[in-house]
């Protein structure tokens, strides 16, 4: 049994703030008693109040179905200590078999939605897809409202990321397995 993910109300006109820096998600989803989750450099916030995020779901995935089911996602911000686990999230098909126990990818119940939250993430964004048809089929874009952002207080508080443990750093994907880890913050 995993520990309960540990994690504090990020206020909803401040979501954007998880997300801003760029980093990889870990897109889960759920409907008719499956589930499943995928690796996604592309997304994005995209507005403020009530919040926006936009997101590309390739058509051929799992998560995609799970998602045109349920309306329904958590964008999860994985950390440099999960790596292994993203880039096998993102390499293998759910239609292959359950990709949470293959990898050993905990999870719990989000508040909101049905798909689950990931275990060694930092941030978590519950959303409901808003339907756009067109950008749907001809981008495989998802833009969508977020209804809960999470975040872990150990790296992100008063909507600020600071890591003191470099195993705990967003992470970026740059292709081909390699990643790179949010560098340290400054000010101008």
């Amino acid at each position: 049994m995993t520990e309960p993910i540990h994690r504090t109300v990020v206020p909803l006109p401040k979501a954007y703030l998880l997300l801003n820096h760029g980093p990889v998600t870990l897109v889960s989803s759920a409907a008719d008693g499956r589930q499943n989750v995928m690796a996604a450099s592309w997304s994005m916030p995209l507005d403020f109040d009530p919040p926006k995020v936009a997101v590309v779901i390739d058509k051929a995935t799992l998560t995609r179905e799970l998602i045109e089911a349920s309306g329904e996602f958590v964008l999860n911000i994985p950390t440099r200590a999960i790596a292994d686990q993203v880039l096998a999230a993102g390499s293998a098909s759910g239609r292959e078999g359950d990709k949470f126990a293959r990898f050993g990818i905990a999870a719990e119940k989000a508040l909101h939605v049905k798909a689950p939250l990931i275990a060694g993430c930092v941030g978590w964004l519950e959303c409901k897809v808003i339907p756009e048809p067109r950008n749907q089929q001809t981008y495989d874009l998802f833009l969508a409202e977020v209804l809960a952002a999470w975040a872990d207080p150990a790296v992100f508080t008063d909507g600020r990321w600071h890591f003191a443990d470099d195993g705990q750093r967003t992470i970026h994907y740059r292709a081909g397995g390699n990643f790179f880890a949010t560098g340290e913050a400054f000010s101008v």
